[in-house]
């Protein structure tokens, strides 16, 4: 029963990886790979609100499952993250790889801790 809530959220979160990516590229005229960057923070941004609400007691295993596994684990990328990083550098970009790197971990911490101390302000 538990791999159904993980296919259930990668249900979800597959095609909204895809579909955020294109449409926040679509609207950057950029090397910068803005994106992965979004639904990388968004991700983390979740991941956080899942974990808080799970310390509060407001969210159980099965959520997750669902939404932590299954969800955040299609929406979130590294391997596209580390590709990306990767062709940066390769086409000489070398800012560019560097700051994705450095925005990505500092804005995905960023934003998990914000997820966990605002489901702390919620289910406190």
């Amino acid at each position: 029963m538990n791999w159904l809530l993980v296919i259930a959220g990668a249900v979800v979160g597959a095609p909204v990886r895809y579909l955020t990516d294109r449409a926040v590229q679509a609207r950057h005229d950029s090397l910068f790979p803005w994106g992965t960057f979004a639904v990388n923070v968004a991700g983390c941004l979740v991941l956080g609100l899942l974990t808080g609400a799970v310390s509060a007691g407001a969210a159980g295993p099965h959520a997750q499952l669902l939404l932590g596994t299954g969800l955040c684990g299609a929406l979130t990328t590294y391997s596209t993250f580390s590709y990306e990083t990767l062709r940066l550098t390769e086409a000489g970009s070398g800012l560019y790889a560097a700051l994705n790197v450095a925005a990505s971990v500092a804005a995905g911490l960023a934003a998990a801790f914000t997820g966990v101390s605002l489901a702390g302000a919620l289910w406190a």
